[in-house]
């Protein structure tokens, strides 16, 4: 199964994924959950899917995260 892509992502999308980092105030300590959690190289399932951090979420498709969510938001697709 392929990995999820954290590195050579398109402009637009690293875009906006740094631009909703910041936006939805995303703590460095959480941040820090998230580099772990990358580290571990997940893979990348079919379709939609999330990753739930608690205070955020990162949500994806296939190989793509693809943007973050607050607490409370609902994310869509299967949880990882």
């Amino acid at each position: 199964m392929p990995r999820i892509l954290w590195t050579d992502l398109p402009k637009a999308l690293r875009g906006h994924l740094f631009d909703r980092a910041r936006e939805r105030k995303i703590a460095a300590e959480d941040l820090w959950k998230l580099k772990l959690w990358r580290e571990s190289e997940p893979e990348a399932p079919d379709g939609l899917w999330f990753k739930d951090f608690g205070s955020f979420k990162i949500c994806g498709e296939g190989k793509y995260p693809k943007t973050f969510l607050l607490r409370g938001q609902p994310a869509k697709g299967r949880p990882l």
